[in-house]
């Protein structure tokens, strides 16, 4: 089947004991044994539930892998990830990436052991630079948030692999229906499906998706173990979303490119970061996003766009068919040090835009008003 199509059909297209062509949303958290040594596969929620593993095999027939893990949010993924590799490992990851995820490795995992090099990994000499003895892992995200920089991940694939090492990308950003990880050698593709997948802002999730047998086991331990599963109804929420995924993203791409030429001819705004505009040599992705990230050329006018904005939202993330707009200097990337923030290119001059499905002429009206 074509990707469109799984998206609406998803791994089951009805229900087979009601003929329900919406999966039911089994709301419980254990389940009947019919006899001592017997089991209807399901035992408890926690481990195992009908409706989250409906989403995960959708989710692993999109991103044409084997397998994918639910969990309660983007971050739980990531967390579940790394519990793959052992202090003293040390894992190369983008510079340009979601504050959370930096948080997350630099706050927590550093103090247990842990290695890590944070990397313009658009640059792959400067990745092969980084490479050291102990590197185990290559973590990216392309495109990077939020400065919209793509990363090769064939020659990240190839530079790790040859290390006996393996490659986790972030697809956040075009999800499957524009860019498949795998297909180009990645051994993880990881996602924070609150975001496009589930293209509401009404649900938290994340996914991990991998085709190797060899990690299946400790995944779904860890998952078990922490807790941080999804649960039925965020499960079907997403369900729900990803039937209008591939018209969603077409929509997205078509007002972020409109949206992107508005910005780049307004005399206020001093460059824009959209990769659409880029004529880029590395053909793995189909599409583009809505996502576009422009400097301000006087950084007192940021506030006062924050403020005039109407139908755009002031708000955190991103992917939802509201158009948000976001200052990650204090946002979503207020916790990476200021060096390293200002070296990715995140200043106090740059907004973020998550451009969404209401009409273009709307949103650049509001852009128009809010940049006056």
């Amino acid at each position: 089947m074509k990707i469109d199509t799984v998206c609406v059909r998803g791994s089951r297209s009805f229900d087979p004991v009601t003929g329900a062509i919406s999966v039911p949303i089994y709301n419980c958290a254990t389940f009947r044994h019919p006899e001592l040594g017997v089991s209807t596969g399901y035992d408890y929620s926690r481990a195992i539930n009908p409706t989250r593993s409906a989403l995960e095999e959708t989710i692993a027939l999109l991103e044409r892998g084997k397998s994918a893990l639910a969990f309660a949010t983007g971050m739980g993924a990531i967390s579940a990830w790394i519990k793959l590799f052992m202090p003293k490992d040390h894992i190369i990851v983008s510079e340009d990436l979601y504050g959370g995820t930096y948080r997350l490795f630099s706050e927590y995992y550093e103090k247990y052991g842990f290695e890590f090099s944070w990397i313009d990994t658009s640059d792959v000499n400067k990745v092969k630079a980084a490479l050291k003895e102990n590197t185990k892992a290559i973590y990216i995200e392309t495109p990077s948030n939020p400065m919209m920089k793509i990363t090769d991940i064939r020659a990240m694939a190839d530079l790790i692999h040859n290390r006996g090492g393996l490659l986790a990308v972030d697809n956040t950003f075009l999800t499957p229906y524009f860019q498949n990880p795998l297909d180009f050698g990645a051994d993880f593709v990881l996602h924070s499906g609150s975001k496009y997948l589930s293209g509401h802002n009404d649900a938290l999730c994340g996914f991990i998706i991998h085709s190797n047998d060899e990690y299946e086991t400790p995944l779904r331990e860890t998952q078990k173990s922490e807790g941080a599963t999804l649960s039925p109804f965020d499960s079907w929420l997403c369900l729900r979303g990803l039937k209008t995924l591939a018209i969603r993203m077409e929509r997205h791409q078509s007002n972020g490119r409109a949206i992107a030429e508005f910005l780049r001819d307004h005399p206020k705004v001093e460059r824009v970061f959209y990769t659409g505009f880029e004529k880029n040599e590395i053909l793995q992705s189909r599409g583009h996003n809505g996502m576009i990230s422009f400097y301000i050329k006087d950084p007192a006018d940021v506030a006062k766009i924050l403020k005039k904005v109407e139908l755009i939202l002031f708000a955190e993330s991103l992917g939802g068919v509201e158009s948000l707009i976001t200052y990650p200097l204090v946002q979503t990337h207020g916790a990476i040090p200021e060096e390293m923030r200002i070296s990715a290119g995140v200043t106090d001059r740059l907004l973020r835009l998550s451009v969404g499905i209401e009409n273009p002429r709307d949103i650049i009206a509001d852009l128009k008003n809010a940049l006056e």
